[in-house]
């Protein structure tokens, strides 16, 4: 392979062209996917590269599995998901689906996170397909990864059948191109408490369902405080505890009406080894010892009911696995961190794939107005995507 300058600053520019293109695709997860997923296709047939679709159970969104190499266990898959998130009441300098480049940054929502990724691995095929690889090189782009992760789930319940089963995972999330083997599980929850309305002046003729709700979170509130005390025993995340929020809380009529529904929204993130239902299991101990008894007094059919909507995995360190070495020595880095966000890296680990997240870009600029990558971590992405192609040839 030629790896002069003018090679580099070739494929850099092809990264960039692929970039432009995969950001003007809105792909909000509220809305499909195809588009660009039938763009690269079309691009992955003009270099001959073999590939799968996979569609969700609606036919609305889809998987994309290519395969750069010989068709066979074992290799490489590089992961990244084409959904962003929505732009909708943030105050953007520029259209969020229009590339601007301006002063070595490239801002465009999922510049960042993490089509900035997705267009290198697309863009630097043609370097994959002269390096004559010895293991495959797998691209796969999911959706689905800012709602639920569980986009690939499709895909990787194929691995070694109809899909050749890989040896390693290389998600690119945005770690500065630093290996992280470890982040936190997620579980989303929607707690409802049905009530008994009645009036205000005559509390034992109903329930308050605010009054329980409220209850229940600050119950929360205070599992959360002893998961602080209990601490981080890694030393590693930040914040070094399993951590509780509730982001949402609504309920009630009117002032004087006892309400009938209150519901809150909340989240559970946990540190690798800690029961991804340990806080639900929590609430619900909570609201059948201490909360429903109270609820029920005066209306029996009062009750409370917990909707799990989200379960993302996480990922546990694999000291000296074949992907966080693989990704170390691509990296030229001798230690691992950890990343504070979750990934689809949890799923694949699940399906017993060694699996890292490694990727161009900071999680600080994700999510934001002028969402931008800089330049330069594309150059760095470039060189680490060369170093695994050599590897693998």
């Amino acid at each position: 392979m030629n790896l002069d300058s003018n090679s580099a600053t070739a494929r850099r520019d092809a990264a960039l062209d692929m970039l432009e293109h995969l950001i003007g695709f809105d792909t909000e997860s509220s809305k499909s996917n195809l588009e660009l997923i039938a763009f690269v296709e079309e691009y992955l047939k003009s270099l001959g590269i073999a590939y799968v679709k996979i569609p969700n159970p609606t036919g609305d969104k889809a998987a994309l599995f290519a395969t750069i190499g010989p068709n066979q266990e074992g290799g490489v898959v590089l992961s990244g998901h084409t959904d962003v998130v929505p732009v909708a009441g943030q105050a953007w300098t520029s259209d969020p689906f229009k590339l601007r480049r301006e002063a070595g940054r490239l801002y465009g929502r999922g510049a960042c996170d993490m089509k900035g990724f997705d267009a290198i691995c697309l863009a630097m095929i043609p370097e994959f397909l002269n390096a004559r690889l010895v293991h495959p090189i797998h691209i796969l782009l999911s959706y689905d990864e800012e709602t639920t992760c569980r986009g690939p789930l499709d895909t990787i319940a194929r691995f070694g059948t109809d899909l050749p089963r890989p040896g390693a995972v290389l998600v690119g999330e945005p770690t500065l191109m630093q290996v992280a083997d470890a982040h936190k599980s997620v579980a989303g929850y929607t707690t409802i408490v049905h009530g008994h309305a009645a009036h205000s002046s005559k509390p034992y003729l109903g329930a308050s369902a605010v009054e329980a709700a409220c209850d229940l979170v600050t119950g929360l509130y205070r599992f959360a405080d002893e998961l602080v005390a209990a601490g981080d025993p890694s030393g590693r995340f930040d914040p070094p505890a399993s951590t509780i929020h509730v982001g949402t809380i609504h309920g009630g009529t009117a002032r004087n009406i006892m309400a009938k529904l209150c519901e809150f929204r909340w989240e559970f993130r946990a540190l690798p080894g800690v029961a991804q239902n340990l806080a639900l299991q929590h609430l619900e101990d909570y609201a059948a010892q201490v909360v429903t008894p109270k609820l029920t007094r005066y209306a029996a059919d009062a009750f409370v009911e917990t909707v799990t909507e989200v379960e993302v995995p996480g990922l546990k360190p694999e000291s000296g696995s074949v992907a966080e070495s693989l990704a170390l020595k691509l990296a030229r880095s001798n230690h691992t961190i950890t990343v504070p966000y979750a990934s689809e890296a949890g799923q694949f680990q699940l399906a017993h794939v060694p699996t890292v997240v490694c990727g161009p870009g900071s999680i600080d600029q994700a999510h934001q107005p002028d969402e931008y990558i800089d330049i330069a971590q594309i150059e760095m992405c470039i060189a680490f995507m060369r170093r695994l192609a050599t590897e693998l040839s």
